[in-house]
């Protein structure tokens, strides 16, 4: 292993002892598929918003929306989120929606690493057409609502701590080169030129 490897591993493992690697950024970003393999390789936990969510509901996300509307859904996403930050040391996927919320961006700001993977449109529309279980996608056109999304939601994205832009390339890419800005985010957080 070089030197600088055990160098980036050494910031990496310093930084999830306090706080937890956050992924934001639209569906079809890659948020669930790059956390998975960006905790494997960190050796740490993983854990998907969604997926808390509907064990929580005992029943799907659709489902929410369809009985409860997207309020409801979006409180029960807040306090899932809060539940998943107090433990530290893992890598988090997040719904799209998440970080748009003032509370849920405030409480990541404060224990987490957020990570914004970005997509274009076309990137994102080919992903998305894969699956039909995105309520927010079900009533109209998917790409006048993806752009609707982006026009919405990317000035709160913005706002994360490291952006990558997500193109088509393997994971095992996108994961390297999200590591290493995390690596080079951890430096800055050494040298004390962040918040915490």
């Amino acid at each position: 292993m070089s030197a600088q490897i055990k160098l980036q591993n050494a910031r990496l493992a310093s930084l999830l002892e306090d706080h937890s690697i956050v992924l934001v950024g639209l569906m079809g970003a890659g948020k669930t598929c790059i956390g998975r393999r960006l905790a494997q390789k960190l050796d740490a936990g993983f854990a998907d918003a969604d997926a808390e969510i509907e064990a929580a509901a005992d029943c799907t996300i659709d489902e929410i929306f369809k009985r409860f509307g997207e309020q409801a859904f979006r409180d029960g996403e807040r306090r899932v989120i809060e539940r998943l930050l107090a433990k530290p040391g893992q890598v988090i996927a997040t719904g799209g929606g998440a970080f748009v919320d003032p509370k849920t961006r405030a409480n990541i700001k404060y224990r987490g690493i957020s990570v914004w993977l970005k997509a274009d449109l076309d990137v994102l529309l080919q992903r998305v057409s894969r699956r039909d279980d995105r309520p927010l996608l079900k009533e109209g056109d998917k790409r006048t609502i993806l752009k609707r999304l982006m026009d919405e939601r990317y000035p709160s994205y913005a706002e994360a701590d490291v952006t990558i832009v997500t193109v088509n390339e393997t994971p095992a890419s996108t994961v390297k080169r999200t590591i290493h800005a995390l690596t080079k985010h951890a430096g800055l957080i050494e040298k004390g030129s962040r918040r915490r």
